[in-house]
């Protein structure tokens, strides 16, 4: 409801009408309770978490969000055997919250609620409290959010799941007001206590429908796709599309970078001016919103409105690893200084704030600074005076200083006019609007840099990391700047020497030196698609073989036999009450899409059919489902697109082969991948090596004849 785009998941109608029925019963008595309760005690004193008056143990732990309710005065413990355990023991209901560092309403529940002593002492008597950092343990996250939704048709965070004992859910929501936390709290207790059997009939129930959602069903014939089905993804999406601001017609908006590399690379192959319009339309608005940070860089999660003026603030690595890669294309694609303009200025953020001396990424930064959110992004007129002097005129027009910037009191910078428009509105050329624009983003860089600052999510996570590697390798590939191809390659090298184990396996999160939990798939889908992508812009093959293994020990380890899907979490892992598989695509391309893409790259790279024949049957299990709701299968749409239309294997060999690279790199061809250097044993590579600088565009290992440049190259994959 609060912090997420995650719409209702579909599963069987009849478990649909048992579990409607049951949780209409089950609240008619949770409520009817009320009559029976003491009638709640207001006290308007709360405790200070910074005054250490409490603390739990949550203390031990490592990650930013569970420190920062360690001196709460609820009593947290953090997920383990140890806190189920203790449930059975007493016999009490579990509170499952869920939330991360970065989250605004989890901050504001924290404050209203959790640092209240009346209200703790309400969940410290009747119920055993746990906390859960969704991005340490997606997992678990995951099981509960969809008991959510299958609840309540809606999910986000903060995420509050009360289960029994044994930790299968019975009730709960995102955000409650105090108030309402308090009736939950006291209503639950004694409908637990009076009927029993009711709220753990409802639990099987509902954990039964968590079992089944998102089960796939095998698709046993399917040689072979049509491009019927991508047109009707993209003619039902068209209906949705906000065709004078950008993105989808609806609030809030989120960028959903995933949706709109889809719809270009679509577009692009398909001749369709009038969604390249619209992804245009998108990107620009976008990078002259609220929603970006027009002084320092990188994009917030999202936007309240509908114009992408107002965000919530927070601005997360995975959705600016991700947006960074789309600018970069679309630059490729035509060339906008508006593009070149966000991409740089959001790589410098990263580099400035969000990369480790030893090359990790950093996960997010909060919304809030000295309890405000936003209060670090926003000015008043009378600041902006102070800091720009003779600069604020062109700043006031520069940045839409009026009505269209106001935001409760502040100013939210933010770009109305086109570089075009402002030409003849300041009398300036481009190339002098730009340079002054630069000045003014400096010095409010500088003075921005004096306020407290929001708080640094400091962990570093394996798939999050890939996603940043892979945008800066993309940047690279776009503008051929040595720093962005440097960046991806520390990072990547970071990885392997902290995350990755010589089998294969590889450790999900990382904070000052320790790496732990076990991966999930996500992690390996990206961290292969990173891989893939640093071989290609350095043409090292150990890159690949470091891909293969994590290949080969997902499908080991993750694989499904039956429907060849991947479960979310390893054989080898921790029990929940479900084991679940990520088909959906969301802010993040679902992790079962993007092993499905990563195999079928890496099987062409390899020559291994068994891989692509497997990403062949995860494509075709979900293939009728493609045009129900399109935005929820955008990655899938890419796969379908390798499958209906020509894949290019590129190889670029020869002792100079760096001269014809960026030629080839930086040009808009979605659907390739390149390969070469000045030897190589890829499978595709053997008889390629004539010692002069060679291009072979092949398709199913057919080659054309070989040339010498890259604009000869590119004349035979148009």
């Amino acid at each position: 409801m609060f912090e997420s785009p995650i719409t209702y998941v579909n599963f069987t109608k009849e478990l649909l009408n048992m579990l409607q029925f049951l949780k209409a019963l089950f609240i008619t008595i949770l409520f009817l309770g009320v009559a029976s309760c003491a009638n709640s005690q207001k006290n308007e004193a709360s405790v200070d978490s910074t005054d250490h008056k409490f603390t739990n143990e949550l203390i031990n732990e490592t990650s930013p969000y569970l420190l920062q309710h360690a001196h709460n005065p609820v009593n947290w413990r953090p997920w383990g055997e140890e806190a189920f355990e203790k449930a059975q023991e007493e016999d009490k209901l579990v509170l499952i919250s869920i939330g991360y560092s970065s989250c605004h309403w989890c901050h504001v529940m924290e404050h209203e609620s959790f640092e209240d002593e009346e209200v703790a002492d309400l969940m410290n008597e009747n119920f055993i409290c746990i906390k859960v950092d969704r991005e340490e343990r997606p997992d678990v996250d995951q099981v509960y959010m969809n008991a959510i939704q299958l609840m309540t048709g809606q999910g986000g965070w903060p995420l509050n799941c009360f289960t029994l004992p044994d930790g299968r859910p019975i009730y709960g929501g995102t955000y409650f007001a105090k108030d309402q936390w308090i009736e939950v709290l006291k209503n639950l207790d004694y409908t637990y206590e009076k009927t029993p059997n009711t709220v753990i009939d409802y639990a099987e129930n509902l954990t039964e429908g968590v079992k089944q959602s998102e089960l796939i069903v095998t698709t046993v014939e399917m040689e072979s796709f049509d491009t019927e089905k991508i047109d009707s993804m993209v003619f039902v999406w068209n209906q949705g599309f906000d065709t004078s601001r950008g993105g989808n017609n609806r609030a809030p908006k989120f960028p959903l970078p995933n949706n709109w590399d889809f719809l270009m690379e679509y577009a692009h192959l398909n001749n369709d001016t009038a969604t390249l319009e619209q992804v245009d339309l998108t990107l620009d608005k976008m990078a002259m919103g609220g929603i970006y940070d027009q002084v320092g860089g990188g994009f917030a999660r999202y936007s309240t409105d509908m114009d992408w003026k107002v965000p919530h603030f927070e601005k997360m690595l995975y959705d600016n690893g991700q947006l960074v890669s789309l600018y970069a294309k679309a630059y490729a694609r035509t060339g906008s200084p508006l593009y070149k303009h966000t991409v740089y200025q959001t790589l410098e953020w990263v580099y400035r704030e969000m990369m480790t001396a030893d090359g990790a990424f950093y996960s997010a930064l909060d919304a809030d600074s000295e309890g405000e959110e936003g209060k670090f992004y926003v000015w008043t007129k009378e600041e902006m005076k102070e800091v720009l002097g003779d600069d604020f005129d062109f700043a006031n027009e520069y940045y839409e200083l009026n009505l269209k910037g106001l935001w409760e009191g502040n100013y939210i910078l933010l770009r109305n006019k086109s570089l075009t428009e402002l030409t003849k509105k300041l009398d300036m050329s481009a190339e002098e609007i730009q340079a002054k624009a630069k000045e003014v983003n400096k010095k409010l860089l500088e003075a921005r840099a004096k306020r407290i600052r929001p708080g640094l999510d400091d962990k570093s996570l394996a798939s999050w990391n890939a996603i940043m590697s892979i945008g800066f390798a993309d940047a690279y590939q776009a503008f051929g700047e040595a720093p962005m191809k440097n960046a991806a390659i520390y990072n990547g090298e970071w990885l392997r020497k902290n995350m990755l184990q010589e089998d294969g396996k590889l450790l999900h999160t990382y904070k000052k030196g320790e790496a732990k939990i076990d991966g999930f798939l996500d992690d390996y889908a990206f961290t292969i698609s990173m891989f893939i992508k640093l071989y290609e812009i350095t043409f090292d093959e150990s890159y690949i073989e470091d891909a293969k293994k994590m290949a080969e020990y997902a499908i080991a380890n993750f694989q499904d036999e039956a429907s060849g899907m991947f479960y979310y979490t390893a054989s080898t892992g921790e029990t929940l009450i479900a084991r679940k598989m990520e088909i959906s695509d969301n802010v993040i391309p679902s992790s079962n899409s993007q092993m499905a893409n990563a195999l079928f790259v890496l099987g062409t790279l390899t020559d291994n059919a068994d891989w692509i024949e497997i990403s062949r049957q995860m494509l075709a299990n979900v293939y009728n489902d493609m045009t129900s709701y399109p935005s929820s299968y955008s990655n899938w749409g890419i796969l379908g697109m390798h499958f209906t239309e020509p894949f290019y294997e590129v190889a670029l060999t020869g002792d100079q082969w760096e001269s014809e690279y960026q030629g080839l790199a930086n040009s808009y061809v979605p659907n390739k991948v390149l390969m070469g250097g000045k030897d190589g044993k890829l499978p595709l590579l053997e008889g390629k090596f004539l010692g002069e600088t060679t291009i072979f565009v092949c398709v199913n290992k057919a080659c054309q004849m070989p040339v010498n440049k890259a604009a000869d190259a590119l004349e035979q994959m148009k």
